[in-house]
């Protein structure tokens, strides 16, 4: 094909293969595409858009003749597309020089992009557009086509060996020049356009032929990580995204709107509350899109990590870094930090109180520790100690303090509200008590807590923004700073960077932190707890088992109490998992804010105090009042989390209660007609016997009453005043109609047969035991009714 006609079905093509961005399109579903399940496609596709594939091969062939592509704005993030829909360009250079306005009767804003660039949008936005095609396997992301393609790219555009590889080109000097832009019909106030890339320009003027390679291959590194980062990163409120910008950029914007609406313009302007609408798109992100996310925080740090150390020797000075090792050194905090921080707060914030936030978690814990992705290996022990962090990384922990510290928070507010009886949040808080429990990371934290804290003297002037705010999606060369030996000013830099000058930190080691940790560790004690009499109830449950259990007769349903949780579906093995968990991550949040034993001691006693005397039966927290128990906040929280229960029993005339599954319904009307007949005719002539004071009434008052209840201690708290009923003498046979007595009887009957008695010696032999029975527990226990327990 001419590269006119390849020109012509390069959109078609990758419409064809990422889907289109209506998601009308599903393309190949990369997403969905696994070895496993569709061999020979995984294959297929993997080699096609290999970076040394066709696909790139077409890509580079196409960017050597300065092809451009239109991209829908109005498909790029809320935030990015309410911004230059505002006339606002966004700091990150990869905007800059591509915006085109409609021409005469066009709709919509475009960005004018080269071949790599719109391969590389679609690409990323695929992960966050298309939608998951119905499949009738369980498809794994981390095995999926996408993710495998994500790494690749990462590995050759982010090499942590060697340097990247020259585009597989006949013409491998094939740079390309930045587009020309059109003029547009509004001017812009771009904020960004002094932290245009170096590189870019640098680039743009050489001759594509001459185009150093260093530079070309360096372009193509910032381009991708800069659209990954745009496109899986940059999502989050109106009031977040102001928190990121220049003063004299919010100066412009105001200007911007204030002119706007004195004057009339051609196109009229997008009103504020659609531009907040934009901002504040809803946004929930997936589990495969975290687990992509922290994929680029694993390589990163790996990338960042394979910096060569600075040579010592004076004349190596004089030799100017190479652009990738520049790279390298700036990578995280120009190109990452800030989105990235944002996006974990979205996330901790809005992710469902489930174990999926487990993915969430895990690219968080990542992000906390480069120093796993550090070249050097720790030396191999016998012993399992666990491995010191460096001092090399305090000044990391400094400049990303709200990452552990503010987050850290983020997460305890998070675990307080969940399950921790449940083993897949037992291990979430296991896994950060772990991570924070490193020998040397606490006091690392603490000591950057303290560099913050320490009174500033000298107002930072603004010609250190560029320091103090990042330019995130700017290039690593555009404007350095001199470097600021203050460690002091590198913190606060971070955090008001990030938060804002008026923002109010909460210390991590401060006193209101703390007691959340001891809330913590008390609800920790109390799953503990939960769990070990969730565990001797099953182990009971299952020693009582008998012959009739299939028929589901078992005491709860006697009384009609509630005994049941969800772990009694999960089986002893992973009760005695959540137990260790919980159990380590008593033990490290003690070493990692010094909890003491008599505190742990005291918290203990607490928890113990709701208990009674077997300590099975907690009662949810409650406040006395006249109009009976209130259930406080936590005592919802333990009854929604199943932490805590009230026992239920049916309080009312047992001949009234609801027929039980253990009942035969047929009879149980049946014998209560019967009884009720037999009680209206018999009425006086029983209360005459039960009113006796001989032996005979005594044993009239066992069979035919049914004593005051005993005053027991109300469980739930709806009714005040309920108090125990007393009814007169009557016969009950609804005994009857239990399962457990048919099957008895018919069992009496059946084992009798084989002595030869008949069924009405056996009656007699029945009644007859009975009735010794009830004369000897007459004499001992004359309130007790059998046939009621």
């Amino acid at each position: 094909f001419s590269l006119k006609e390849l020109h012509g079905i390069f959109q078609w093509l990758v419409e064809s293969i990422f889907g289109s961005l209506d998601g009308i399109i599903v393309g190949w579903n990369l997403r969905c595409l696994q070895g496993r399940t569709n061999p020979n496609e995984y294959s297929v596709a993997l080699d096609f858009l290999d970076p040394s594939g066709p696909m790139m091969k077409l890509v580079y062939k196409l960017q050597a003749e300065e092809y451009r592509y239109d991209f829908p704005v109005s498909y790029l993030p809320g935030p990015v597309k309410a911004s230059i829909q505002e006339q606002v360009l966004p700091e990150c250079s990869l905007y800059h020089n591509k915006v085109q306005f409609p021409s005469s009767g066009g709709l919509g804003l475009n960005l004018a992009l080269n071949p790599f660039e719109y391969y590389m949008f679609y690409f990323a936005i695929s992960l966050i557009t298309q939608k998951n095609s119905p499949v009738t396997h369980h498809v794994s992301p981390s095995n999926s086509a996408y993710f495998i393609l994500v790494d690749t790219y990462l590995k050759c555009f982010l090499p942590t060996e060697g340097s990247v590889l020259p585009p597989p080109s006949s013409n491998p000097g094939g740079a390309i020049p930045s587009p020309t832009p059109r003029s547009p019909a509004v001017p812009f106030s771009s904020y960004g356009m002094h932290h245009t890339s170096l590189l870019k320009r640098h680039i743009a003027h050489q001759p594509s032929v001459n185009a150093d390679p260093a530079s070309q291959e360096i372009w193509r590194s910032e381009t991708l990580l800069q659209i990954f980062v745009e496109m899986w990163l940059h999502h989050y409120s109106l009031e977040m995204y102001q928190k990121m910008q220049s003063p004299h950029v919010k100066l412009e914007v105001l200007h911007y709107r204030l002119s706007i609406s004195s004057k009339h313009h051609g196109s009229p302007a997008q009103s504020s509350y659609q531009a907040l609408h934009a901002y504040q798109e809803s946004f929930k992100p997936t589990e495969e899109h975290v687990l992509v996310v922290r994929l680029l925080v694993k390589h990163l740090h790996a990338f960042s990590n394979s910096l060569k150390p600075e040579p010592l020797s004076p004349s190596a000075h004089s030799h100017t870094a190479s652009p990738l090792e520049e790279f390298k050194r700036v990578v995280i905090p120009r190109f990452v930090q800030e989105k990235l921080y944002i996006f974990l707060q979205h996330c901790f914030g809005h992710w469902p109180l489930d174990a999926s936030f487990r993915a969430v978690l895990e690219m968080w814990l990542s992000y906390l520790q480069p120093w796993r992705y550090a070249p050097e290996k720790p030396a191999q022990s016998t012993e399992p100690v666990p491995r010191s962090v460096p001092e090399k990384w305090a000044s990391f922990i400094q400049e990303n303090l709200l990452m552990y510290t503010k987050l850290f928070v983020g997460f305890l507010n998070r675990a307080l509200r969940t399950d921790l009886v449940s083993p897949k949040n037992a291990l979430m808080v296991f896994r950060v008590a772990k991570v924070f429990a490193q020998p040397n990371l606490a006091e690392m934290i603490l000591k950057g807590e303290q560099l913050f804290l320490e009174p500033e003297l000298v107002i930072p002037h603004r010609q250190h923004r560029l320091f103090m705010s990042p330019t995130l999606g700017g290039s690593f060369l555009s404007s350095r700073s001199p470097a600021v030996t203050d460690a002091s000013f590198k913190v606060k830099s971070h955090v008001y960077s990030l938060e804002g000058q008026d923002f109010q930190y909460k210390q991590m080691f401060g006193t209101e932190v703390r007691n959340l940790v001891l809330k913590l560790a008390q609800l920790i004690c109390q799953a503990q707890q939960t769990a070990k009499s969730i565990s001797d109830h099953s182990a009971e449950t299952m020693a009582s088992q008998s012959f009739f259990s299939w028929f589901r007769f078992t005491p709860s349903e006697v009384n009609g109490s509630y005994t049941g949780n969800d772990l009694d579906e999960i089986g002893q093995d992973s009760i005695k998992k959540t137990d260790e968990y919980l159990e380590k991550a008593l033990e490290y949040l003690c070493q990692i804010f010094k909890l003491s034993e008599a505190q742990l001691t005291q918290m203990m006693m607490k928890c113990g105090t709701a208990q009674d005397e077997n300590g099975k039966k907690q009662l949810p927290d409650c406040i006395a009042s006249e109009n009976g128990l209130i259930l406080t906040p936590l005592g919802r929280y333990q009854i929604i989390n199943g932490l805590r229960r009230f026992e239920l029993q049916y309080q009312g005339d047992t001949e009234l209660q609801p027929i039980r599954s253990y009942e035969n319904a047929a009879l149980v009307r049946l014998l209560f007609r019967l009884a009720s007949g037999l009680n209206q005719r018999f009425a006086d002539q029983m209360e005459v016997l039960c009113s006796r004071d001989d032996f005979v009434g005594r044993l009239c008052r066992y069979h035919l009453t049914n004593p005051q209840l005993v005053q027991k201690i109300r469980y739930s708290p709806v009714v005040r005043d309920r108090t125990s009923q007393n009814w007169g003498p009557r016969i009950s046979l609804r005994f009857l109609a239990s399962y457990r007595t048919l099957i008895s009887l018919l069992m009496i009957y059946f084992l009798a047969s084989w002595f030869y008695v008949g069924p009405v010696g056996c009656t007699f032999i029945i009644l007859s035991g009975y009735f010794l029975y009830a004369v000897i527990m007459t004499f001992f226990f004359e309130g007790w009714k059998p046939h009621e327990h």
